[in-house]
């Protein structure tokens, strides 16, 4: 499961801040920012890639210029969050038709004042978007934590349904297979007091419809998960197993809400599987009487992974799908019959599938890949065959490429892609994307900043390209 995406930062935050001086002259209060972008120029679209706040010091607004309408209108095409306006040495104060047209495009307008520079709004957002990521990572950890717990609970079903529920601020519901009804109205469904309609009992009927039309192509098994918007409630459905759908009504969605309603998919799906709970723990019984790994274990294949980190090892398990850990010191290792993902918070070492009978060698396999997960910094590494063609895997490369470039979006990845086939040109990355050259300038930078690297090290450049050739896109035509 993917890591949390930053969350943006409220513009109120940025107001809030008394160093800042900041101050709010038209346009709602309530916007989000995603990045800091300044610019003097009379139309910076092509250069913005949405939800930016915008620093200008008017420049562009001189009297050559566009009209403050005209102007404001390409800014809110472009998508941009709010516009920070600098006053002096351009102008001593905000211009009045500026100020009018933000006000009639809803585009929030915040004077900054001359003794605060532009720089100082650029950190104050990097810091607050880093802070904002922190706390949607311990956030989600926490809840990883707490459905893990509640599945060890009496009646565990409803305990993750409802630590579920409380976690997300909505509504839960377990949904039976077909041609059951779609959405019960009974204890399978769980949510905080107030959650989904007025009443506070669940969702209302059209949110039920949409969830049933959600849980339909789910459970039909063309796709794993399904999301929805209805009336400013966010849906979504998850894949249990047996034809079972975990339902969701939540009003609002974070970053974290689908790693944390994954894990419970997969706890749910432990639980609810059509073989006994027990089943697990008579395999141990029949290993430790009868000494003998095949006899005790479904054929498999089965999967050895060695994990380090500093979450819980039974939501590592859970999410992995499996109960058979074994906790020790600073690691864990743990058996599955599921192909291991990424986690959260985790390196993770993964052996070949294998067998009952060729464990001790899987063992021995997914030790050595964590190992390598941990020197080269990547989130999950898996056995290699030998040889050089066979030093990395295609599943454990597209791993690796989508944690490198995960802040990166297709844009940039495009861009970034086509800036190292060429060799680093400006000019002929511009000319085959068909943009201006400042554009690529202004995308190389971000990626660079986005991902803390430095793009001028052959060694980074390298890894990157690599990454690039293994992640989802267009392939590059030329190698560098």
């Amino acid at each position: 499961m993917e890591a949390p995406l930053t969350p943006p930062v409220p513009l109120t935050a940025l107001t809030a801040d008394r160093e800042l001086g900041l101050r709010l002259l038209a346009g709602p209060a309530e916007a989000d920012v995603y990045g800091v972008h300044a610019s003097e120029m009379a139309d910076p679209s092509p250069y913005l890639l949405g939800g930016e706040l915008l620093l200008t010091a008017g420049a562009g607004l001189a009297a050559a210029g566009p009209a403050p309408a005209q102007y404001v209108a390409r800014l809110v095409r472009a998508g941009v969050g709010a516009v920070g306006f600098g006053v002096t040495p351009v102008h001593e104060t905000v211009p009045p038709a500026l100020v009018e047209a933000c006000g009639r495009y809803g585009l929030p307008l915040v004077e900054v004042p001359p003794g605060t520079p532009f720089t100082a709004v650029g950190r104050a957002v990097w810091r607050l978007m880093a802070e904002a990521r922190t706390r949607e990572l311990r956030r989600v950890t926490e809840a990883q934590q707490s459905l893990a717990s509640a599945a060890a609970r009496p009646h565990p079903v409803a305990a993750v349904l409802s630590r579920l529920a409380a976690s997300l601020n909505g509504w839960a519901a377990l949904l039976p297979p077909p041609p059951a009804p779609p959405v019960p109205r009974d204890d399978t469904g769980a949510g905080p007091a107030g959650a989904g309609d007025e009443a506070g009992v669940g969702p209302g009927e059209g949110v039920r419809e949409a969830l049933a039309g959600l849980a339909a192509r789910v459970a039909a098994g063309g796709v794993a998960t399904a999301t929805d918007t209805l009336g400013g409630t966010h849906l979504a459905a998850y894949a249990v197993g047996g034809g079972r759908v975990l339902a969701l009504a939540t009003p609002a969605r974070a970053p974290g809400d689908h790693t944390i309603a994954s894990v419970a998919a997969v706890l749910l799906t432990l639980l609810t599987a059509s073989r006994p709970a027990g089943d697990e723990a008579a395999s141990l019984t029949r290993l430790l009487l009868d000494g003998d790994p095949a006899g005790a274990l479904s054929p498999g294949p089965w999967y050895a992974v060695h994990a380090r980190g500093g979450g819980d090892p039974r939501a590592l398990a859970a999410a992995l799908g499996t109960v058979l850990l074994d906790p020790r010191g600073d690691g864990v290792r743990l058996l599955t019959d599921r192909e291991p993902a990424p986690q959260p918070g985790w390196r993770l070492g993964v052996s070949a599938p294998a067998a009952p009978a060729g464990l001790g060698t899987a063992g021995a396999q997914a030790r050595r890949a964590l190992e390598r997960a941990e020197a080269a910094r990547t989130p999950l590494a898996r056995h290699a065959e030998p040889g050089l063609a066979g030093l990395v895997g295609e599943a454990e490369a597209r791993a690796h490429a989508e944690a490198l470039l995960g802040p990166l979006s297709p844009a940039l990845r495009d861009t970034l892609r086509g800036w190292l086939a060429h060799h680093g040109s400006w000019d002929r990355t511009a000319a085959a994307l068909g943009v201006h050259r400042n554009t690529v300038r202004q995308r190389i930078a971000r990626a660079a900043g986005l991902l803390g690297a430095d793009l001028d090290d052959p060694d980074t450049r390298m890894e990157l390209w690599f990454a690039l050739r293994h992640a989802p896109g267009p392939e590059p035509t030329d190698r560098p």
